[in-house]
């Protein structure tokens, strides 16, 4: 009498747990449909706009963070350095080169959830941005990203050994909209060394 009740609540419990379990991983496979990548950098230009595909849409819905609108700028992120290696809090790190045409942009470190690195020492630059940063006569620069100071252009990171996330946003871009993005240059990043290597 009790059986058949329970067979159709465990095969219901079991359909709707995988169904979230494998929404919740396919949300955390991919932002979305779209993406460019100049090097190691990785850009979804229609991530915020009305055109955003459904795994975009609900990347934006499930993180709560206001992104930019298509014509305001790109955000692009680095997990890895130009030769693929993940980057990680006690290498030191070189980033060289110029960046595409914007008004602005600004550059920080994040986690693998795309939020600002915590446990950096108050004082010490958790950013940096194309007014604040120092280039050569040709415009191109280079920013040194390591837990110790550094000369020059520095990029603080904590202390430890978790991977992170490099974030550049273009603001006030034309590259936001332009269909030849793939033509644009963003600057390499270099592994320079190890702590434990």
């Amino acid at each position: 009498m009790f059986r058949t009740p329970l067979v159709i609540a465990t095969a219901l419990a079991v359909a709707f747990g995988l169904g979230i379990l494998s929404s919740i991983y396919a949300l955390r496979a991919t932002v979305g449909f779209g993406a460019i990548a100049l090097g190691p950098w990785t850009a979804f230009p229609a991530a915020q706009t009305v055109d955003a595909d459904p795994y975009a849409k609900a990347h934006r819905a499930r993180d709560g963070k206001l992104l930019l609108g298509g014509a305001e700028g790109l955000a692009f992120t680095a997990a890895s350095d130009s030769e693929g290696r993940t980057l990680v809090e006690n290498c030191r790190y070189s980033i060289s080169g110029i960046t595409p045409p914007a008004r602005l942009w600004t550059l920080h470190a994040a986690d693998r959830s795309g939020n600002p690195l915590g446990g950096i020492r108050k004082g010490l630059p958790s950013g940096l941005n194309a007014w604040s940063v120092l280039r050569a006569a040709d415009s191109s620069f280079t920013i040194r990203i390591s837990a110790a100071a550094s000369a020059g252009n520095w990029l603080a990171v904590p202390e430890g050994k978790a991977p992170f996330l490099l974030v550049m946003t273009l603001l006030d871009t034309p590259t936001a909209g332009s269909s030849g993005v793939i033509d644009l240059a963003m600057p390499g990043i270099e592994r320079l060394d190890c702590a434990d290597a």
